[in-house]
This record gives C-alpha cells, sequence and structure tokens, in this order.
C-alpha cells in the first residue's frame, strides 16, 4: 500500500519529481493498478487498496490526481466497512482509510495547509494505533514530527522523533532508525547544537553502515563534513569530504562527487592553497556540467569567480560571474541571483565600473528584499496555521467521529456476543435455570440495538438532507454560470462557422468561454481559471468581470492591452483579501475584424490550421508576424494542411512573481483557416489502455484528421474522442475548447 513519507534529508533530496516521467517498472505498476479498479468484479478490498496505491504513484506527475483517487478509496472503504463481518477485511478497510488520511495530510501539507495536513495524519495515526501496526506507527510518528518543525514546534518535534526512533528500535528496522537519527540531526543542526546533531549524525552513519547503503553513507559524511566546518576543525572536516568523495567515485554518483569537490574545494580556499583550491571547483564544474545540474552550475562558478578575484585574476573572474549570473537569471532562484548579482558588482568594481557595479548590487539588494518578504509570508503563514490548528483541535472532525462511533458500534456487538455465548455456557452448566432471564436480556439487548439503528437512520436522512440542500445550492450557482456565459444564438451569430466543446468536471466550473462585439470587432476567449467546482467558478466570476470592465468601461479591443487591464482588476480584487490570494486564470483571447486577427495569450497558445493550397502564398510572413512554431511530424501526417502555433506570454492572468507586459500578434487569415483555442483540461486527460495523458501531440494529430469535416461534426467527434479515452476513469479538469473556422 502506497503510503507517502515526509523525511527530512538536508543539501540533496527533494520531496517529490517536478516532471511526469515514469519508469518502466512504475508504468507497470501503474496498469496493473489501472486494470484492478476498472474491474468492478474484483473485491472491494482489493480496489479500495489499489485507488490508494495509483495515488501515491501519479502524484509525482499531478498532485491534483491524489485527492480524488483517495476519494475513491475511501467511498469504498467506508461502505465496506458498514458491510463487513469479517474481522480480516476490516482491518483491511481501515489500513486502506489510514492511508487516504495520511496521504491527504501530505497533500495539504504541500499545499502550504500545515494545520489540515497535520489534522488527517494524527487521524491516521489513531487508526494506526488502533491496528497496532508498530512499522506503520513509527512512519507515521516521523510524519508529526517533520510538520510540527515546519510549525516550528521543534520541542514537539523532536518529541515525535524520538518516539519514531524508539519504536524503530523495537521492532529492528534499520532503515527505519537512520531516517529518524538524520531527523534529530538536521533538528540539532537549525537549532545551533553542532555537538548533538553531530552525535546523531554519527549514529545515523553507523545504522547505514550496516545497511552498506553507499549512496546514504556519501551524504551523512558530507552533512558530517558540514557540521565540522562550522565547528572550525578544517583538517577533519576534509578528510570527511574525501571519504564521501571516495564512495562518490566508487559507485559513480556525479551529482555527490560534484558536492564533495566544491566542499574539498572550500576546504582548501580557506587553508590558502588557493592552487589546488581552484583545480577542485573546476573539477566540479565540469561535473556539472556533464549533468546538467544548472542550480549546482551557479554555486561553482561563484565560487571560481571568488576565488579567481583573490588571486587578482580578473577577466576569468568576470567570466565565470557572467555564466552565474546567466543561469541564475534563467533559473528564477532569488537567492541565486542574489549571490551571482553580488558576485557581478564586485568584479564591476575591481573594473572601476562604477554604474555597473552599483546596478547589480542595486539587483543584489532587491533580490535579498525579495527573499525576506518571502520568509516573512511564509513565518506569518506558519504563525495562522499554529493558530487554526489550535482552533480546530477544539472542534470534531465529522469523518474522524463517524469512523470512531462505527468502530465503537462494533465494539459494543462484541461485547453483546461475547456475553452471550458466555450465557448460553453457563446456562448448559446449571441445568437451564437461568434460561428466561437469559432471553429477556437478550431481548431488552435487541431492543437497544433496534434503538440504536433507528438513531443511525434519522442522523443519515440528516445528513442526506443537508447534501441534498448543498447540492441544490450548487445547481443554483450553475444557472448564475450559465447566464455570464455568451448564449448559444449570440455565439452562432457573431462566430456563424464554429463550434464550443465545454465539459465541466463538476456541476459548475473553473473553465468559461467568452463573447463580446465592440466597434465592429468580434472578441472570444477561452479562459482556464485556478482549480475547479465551486473554488474555480468563484475565481471565474471575477475574471468575466474583469474581461467585461476592460472591453465595456475602458473601451479596449487590443487583446494585450485587455489582458493588462483585466490582470490590473483580478488582483485589485483580490487584493482586498487579508490573505495572500494568488488565484487568477490562464486565457487564450482573439480580436477578430474580418480576415484580421489579432491575438495574445496567458500560458494558453493560439493553433491555426491552414490548407496547404493557401500555404504557398506566404509562409515567411505569418512567421514573421505571429512568431509560430510549425510542426513537421503533422505536416508529415496530413499533406493537405500545415499547423501553426503561436505561444503566450508564459505567465497567468493575476498576481506572479515575475510579471511582464502582455504582447499582441496581428496576422492576415484566409478563407478556409481554422483557428482553436483552449483551455488544458482535454490535453490533460488520463486514459486509454495504460491510464496516461491525452497529450497536445495528440490532440494537435486530431484537430489534422478531422479538417475535411464541418465544425458541428469535428466537435462531435473531439467530444467522442474525450469520452473514449477516459474511459471508466474519473474527469481530472474543466475542458474547454473553441474552433472557429473562416468563411
Amino acid at each position: 500500500m502506497k503510503k507517502l513519507i515526509l523525511i527530512l534529508i538536508p543539501f540533496f533530496f527533494i520531496l517529490t519529481r517536478g516532471f511526469a516521467q515514469f519508469s518502466e517498472e512504475e508504468q507497470q505498476t501503474i496498469d496493473s493498478l489501472n486494470n484492478i479498479v476498472k474491474n468492478e468484479s474484483n473485491p472491494d478490498t482489493s480496489r479500495a487498496s489499489a485507488y490508494l496505491d495509483l495515488s501515491g504513484v501519479l502524484y509525482v506527475s499531478n498532485l491534483d490526481t491524489m485527492i480524488p483517487l483517495c476519494n475513491e478509496a475511501e467511498k469504498i472503504a467506508r461502505k465496506g466497512l458498514k458491510q463487513a463481518t469479517n474481522k480480516a477485511i476490516k482491518t483491511s478497510f481501515l489500513k486502506t482509510l489510514s492511508g487516504v488520511y495520511n496521504n491527504k495530510g501530505f497533500i495539504y501539507y504541500n499545499r502550504g495547509q500545515i494545520s489540515k495536513g497535520l489534522k488527517y495524519i494524527l487521524i491516521s495515526l489513531d487508526l494506526i494505533k488502533e491496528l497496532g501496526d508498530k512499522e506503520e506507527l513509527a512512519t507515521g510518528l516521523n510524519n508529526v514530527g517533520y510538520i510540527y518543525n515546519d510549525l516550528g514546534e521543534v520541542e514537539k518535534a523532536i518529541e515525535y522523533y524520538h518516539k519514531s526512533l524508539k519504536l524503530e528500535e523495537e521492532i529492528g528496522n534499520k532503515q527505519g532508525i537512520a531516517t529518524s537519527l538524520n531527523n534529530l540531526a538536521f533538528i540539532y543542526d537549525k537549532q545551533g547544537n553542532i555537538e548533538k546533531s553531530l552525535e546523531y549524525y554519527y549514529k545515523s552513519l553507523a545504522m547505514l553502515r550496516e545497511l552498506k547503503d553507499k549512496h546514504s553513507i556519501a551524504r551523512s559524511l558530507n552533512n558530517i563534513g558540514s557540521m565540522i566546518e562550522k565547528s572550525g576543525d578544517l583538517d577533519k572536516a576534509l578528510e570527511h569530504y574525501q571519504k564521501s568523495l571516495y564512495i562518490g567515485q566508487e559507485i559513480n554518483n556525479k551529482h555527490g562527487i560534484a558536492i564533495s569537490f566544491l566542499n574539498i574545494g572550500l576546504i582548501l580556499e580557506k587553508k590558502g592553497d588557493l592552487e589546488q583550491a581552484l583545480d577542485y571547483y573546476h573539477k566540479s564544474l565540469k561535473l556539472r556540467e556533464e549533468i546538467d545540474d544548472k542550480d549546482g552550475l551557479t554555486m561553482s562558478c561563484n565560487r571560481l569567480a571568488n576565488l579567481l578575484l583573490k588571486m587578482d585574476k580578473l577577466a576569468l573572474a568576470k567570466e565565470y560571474a557572467l555564466k552565474s549570473f546567466t543561469i541564475s537569471k534563467e533559473l528564477g532562484f532569488p537567492q541565486n541571483i542574489q549571490i551571482s548579482a553580488q558576485m557581478l558588482s564586485q568584479v564591476y568594481e575591481q573594473e572601476k565600473n562604477g554604474m555597473l557595479a552599483l546596478e547589480m548590487h542595486k539587483l543584489s539588494i532587491q533580490m535579498r528584499d525579495s527573499i525576506n518578504n518571502q520568509n516573512t509570508q511564509q513565518a506569518t503563514a506558519l504563525q495562522q496555521a499554529r493558530y487554526d490548528y489550535e482552533k480546530q483541535k477544539t472542534i470534531d472532525d465529522a469523518n474522524h467521529q463517524q469512523l470512531l462511533n462505527e468502530k465503537q458500534d462494533e465494539k459494543e456487538r462484541q461485547k453483546i456476543l461475547t456475553y452471550s455465548t458466555a450465557g448460553i455456557l453457563l446456562l448448559v452448566v446449571v441445568f437451564l435455570l437461568f434460561v428466561f432471564n437469559r432471553l429477556q436480556i437478550t431481548r431488552k439487548q435487541k431492543q437497544q440495538i433496534e434503538l440504536q439503528n433507528t438513531e443511525l437512520e434519522i442522523q443519515k436522512k440528516i445528513v442526506e438532507e443537508k447534501n441534498e440542500e448543498i447540492t441544490d445550492s450548487i445547481y443554483y450557482a450553475k444557472r448564475i454560470q450559465a447566464a455570464i456565459l455568451p448564449p448559444d444564438k449570440a455565439v452562432k451569430e457573431s462566430l456563424p462557422d464554429s463550434f464550443i466543446l465545454y465539459k465541466p468536471k463538476d456541476i459548475v466550473a473553473g473553465d468559461f468561454y467568452w463573447l463580446e462585439k465592440k466597434n465592429g470587432k468580434i472578441l472570444f476567449a477561452a479562459c482556464d481559471c485556478t482549480g475547479h467546482g465551486v473554488p474555480g467558478a468563484m475565481v471565474s466570476v471575477v475574471c468575466v468581470n474583469g474581461l467585461n470592465r476592460s472591453v465595456r468601461e475602458h473601451g479596449l479591443t487590443d487583446p494585450a492591452q485587455i489582458l493588462e487591464k483585466t490582470r490590473e482588476i483580478v488582483i485589485q480584487e483580490f487584493e482586498k483579501s487579508e490573505e495572500d490570494v494568488k488565484d487568477g486564470m490562464d486565457i487564450s483571447l482573439c480580436v477578430l475584424e474580418g480576415n484580421r486577427l489579432q491575438w495574445a495569450g496567458a500560458n494558453n497558445p493560439l493553433w491555426i490550421i491552414r490548407p496547404t493550397r493557401h500555404w504557398g502564398l506566404d509562409p515567411e510572413s505569418v512567421n514573421e508576424l505571429a512568431g509560430q512554431s510549425q510542426n513537421d511530424d503533422n505536416q508529415n501526417r496530413n499533406e493537405d494542411y500545415k499547423f501553426i502555433e503561436i505561444k503566450p506570454n508564459k505567465q497567468p492572468i493575476g498576481k506572479y512573481s515575475y510579471s511582464t507586459p502582455f504582447h499582441s500578434h496581428t496576422l492576415e487569415l484566409q478563407k478556409g483557416d481554422s483557428i482553436y483555442i483552449f483551455s488544458d483540461g482535454y490535453a490533460d486527460q488520463f486514459g486509454g489502455e495504460k491510464g496516461k495523458k491525452f497529450k497536445l501531440k495528440s490532440l494537435k494529430e486530431l484537430l489534422l484528421s478531422v479538417q475535411e469535416k464541418g465544425m458541428s461534426e469535428q466537435k462531435q467527434i473531439i467530444d467522442k474522442m474525450f469520452e473514449d479515452w477516459k474511459g471508466n476513469l474519473a474527469q481530472i479538469d474543466d475542458v474547454c475548447i473553441i474552433g472557429v473556422r473562416i468563411c
């Protein structure tokens, strides 16, 4: 059963992967699990467990997939618990629920809702305690300690790590012991307690050596070297870095070797051996270039620039400082930019170039302030999370309480069964003297059970009524949302040869389409707001209002200006909140006047498909005007049509760290051209035989294949393909595609 674990590992590990690339073994696992959940004839215990395992695999490609999959697992497990009489089956369902709550806690923690994440993990912990699974309990205690550490409750974090460590030692789980010792060492390091940190790092290292885990041993030696370096013993720190380097070279771990080279170079620089330090810095740089470690490249270049400046080699120092600055700007990490800008400022100062030195110094200060602002925001969020958690502890959790009630009822029924059996044996022993009395007691007990069942039925009806009220409210919200969408009649009048495929994931949606006429121009857009369901619908109201005001109040018809003004309005609306709201939307916006098209986009592109008979007239002029990219693969598949993609500005409509002005593209369309704008829901849908994403490439091929069809028939084909691809899997996002053919 896939249960996610939070582990403190400094320097080298990240908690999740930032891309959706699965190994062959992982893909086989996904296929196997999909086969289990699709086959409803499989036992509910297997299907619930498979949904949970899927959530633990697919989260690496999209965090949003985890909650729906966990909800499916929870629904099956809860239903199964009510019907199950076999103890083994009940235990299986309870284990699934424990994993569901743990994984939900993991998601909410990663979304910054730390107190909510802690609440779910504590519920999971309660279930594990009752199941008596020490291995799972040790993992749960470790997770609670991790979150308490993030909340700033260091003493509580240490308490839970020690509890986890004690359990791991009881069951002899050496890998778990090493993890807990590592976490404790990292906590003491953060407190500045080098002596205590080293004590636990050495204990963890001893355990890792027993396990012969060379990757972890090399990391641990680097961590210990860092602690010793802080204490001032450079020779001993160098010894640990060299041991780590030896193991890294033995197992060919290039990332670890590069870090060891850099650490050794830093020690040599501190000891005054500049030439040898320079050699190690170059070795680190070369390895990082081999493995394309851009973050590490900025560090290696900075160390080289700093050392070369000390050695009065100004030209070389400038070369590496500029390289570090260029990569840092590409990555967009404020801390990297701050360090590289400060290094460049020192170089320009040595060159007597005061203006550039001042400019880089200002940028360094700006990045430092940005980091400080982020730290302040994080500290405020942690304080709020602390308050929310303490407040939440006083409120009964309905799901948890219901589960506890079900378990209590089960215990009561078990007691009744035990007493009844004992009573029967006693009656046999005393020649049935108390038969009548026992029957009376049994009758009373039956009445009590019937009374409890009646009370449960009443509670069930209350819950059903509440659910019905909520559902009615959401359907009413759908009517309101439908009212702000352009009516079909208006769409057909403005865009006679067109279609709109609109498929909300839930009753209401975060995706919407928009149409407006202004000064003889037809403005239309496909929009994708943050989230889906009720939250997404609420954001969509703000975004529709922003678009309407930009055109109606401010009289704008240039698409880039409309997006700029809409962004300003959306940010102003959300800044009224006391919380830092970063919601907004992605959009593809067209302004059509005859055959002249103006377009601008935020994260979402524009696709144009042109018959080949028109293409030869002016492909180069179209390239220059639109900045489009031509897809040769699709070209070869359908020689009658050519594909144009106009790329958007890579930023949303809303609050964003590095906002830049939007850009309008203008081009002359020709008769027979087809325009497509869309949200990402269609391409991101999981499905097919292997449960994979549909992807943009497949959508391009699909659109090229239907160009001989009318727009209404295109919509039917695209819609059918989506449903066939999705199959029995849940729709994961809203879908909106607009197609327009130029007559």
